[in-house]
């Protein structure tokens, strides 16, 4: 499909057109581009402007499989590859979020605060309020984290603690009981999408992160593109500039079909089910009970001690889901 072609097909938008230009001038200027395919809703607009885009047939498709996904997403794959007529290989975890959690710990909250957790609960910390030069001399490698810890950069920064109200408070109050860590999405996802791409000689990596998510993911990049570097293939965000409200116009106009995740259970997002970085786990949980029963057995497992500790901060700050 050409671009005049695109503009009989998509709605009259100008960063929708855009999304459509850029996707086919990459896919013109490299030769083995890759798209991750995640089964979420923004997933299959992203596959469905790139499917459109890829007049030369160019584009892998592939998919990770976490080790916890929702039986939805994995029967909208197989729905995926039937209407667009593709190949989405998939690809294992090289660690399954289970052991990954069991190994090296549990998420909590944010990717970045469980990072930050993770680095000075291996360095013993005592979770005390004191200045930051006097826990360098007591911590000398664990500088990153203990000025996120000591609140070092300006403002409520991501960099922060004080970026989640009373968080800070509630640790020294509480000190985790249990490891926390970011590694399963390493293992999950990141380490995999390496290894996929290292395994089919992919130039390009075509991801489906908007700004819109706000996260520091989508905040880590100023624009939809990055160039290539020494270690490894250029990165295109096809979806980058897209507003929710973008996103809503193409998916009525261009009748999206989504998972039952978000057509039949009412999720908002997708994922790794249950995870404790979702602000809503509550509901997601609930959904899980009702509609995938063995999945919900196995995400309490895997995340009980952080939904514990999520729930028991809640209370503590008064209640306020303003993570």
């Amino acid at each position: 499909m050409n671009i005049n072609d695109f503009f009989d097909y998509a709605p009259a938008n100008h960063e929708i057109y855009n999304a459509f230009a850029k996707t086919q001038q990459h896919l013109e200027r490299h030769e083995k581009p890759q798209c991750a395919i995640s089964g979420g809703a923004d997933s299959d607009i992203m596959l469905d402007i790139v499917s459109k885009a890829d007049t030369q047939g160019k584009v892998s498709y592939v998919f990770f499989n976490t080790g916890i996904e929702y039986e939805a997403t994995k029967k909208h794959l197989d729905y995926l590859r039937q209407k667009y007529g593709v190949e989405i290989k998939e690809y294992k975890a090289t660690l399954p979020v289970p052991l990954a959690c069991r190994k090296y710990g549990q998420p909590f909250l944010t990717k970045y605060v469980s990072e930050m957790i993770q680095r000075l609960q291996r360095h013993n910390f005592k979770w005390e309020d004191k200045p930051f030069e006097e826990l360098l001399a007591e911590y000398p490698n664990c500088k990153g984290a203990l000025k996120w810890w000591c609140n070092c950069h300006e403002g409520k920064s991501h960099f922060n603690i004080n970026r989640h109200k009373l968080l800070k408070e509630f640790m020294i109050e509480n000190p985790p009981a249990f490891a926390i860590s970011n590694k399963c999405c390493d293992y999950a996802k990141k380490n995999v999408a390496k290894k996929a791409a290292k395994s089919e000689g992919c130039d390009l990596h075509i991801v489906g992160v908007r700004r819109a998510e706000n996260g520091i993911r989508a905040q880590s990049y100023k624009s939809c593109f990055t160039e290539a570097t020494s270690r490894g293939a250029a990165n295109f965000r096809p979806l980058y500039w897209l507003t929710d409200s973008d996103k809503e116009e193409y998916e009525k106009h261009c009748n999206i079909i989504h998972s039952d995740c978000y057509e039949k259970y009412g999720l908002k997002r997708t994922g790794c089910a249950g995870c404790p970085f979702g602000s809503r786990f509550e509901e997601e949980l609930e959904i899980i009970k009702e509609y995938e029963p063995k999945l919900y057995g196995a995400v309490n497992k895997i995340f009980g001690a952080s939904y514990d500790y999520m729930r028991r901060y809640r209370e503590y700050k008064g209640g306020v889901n303003n993570d």
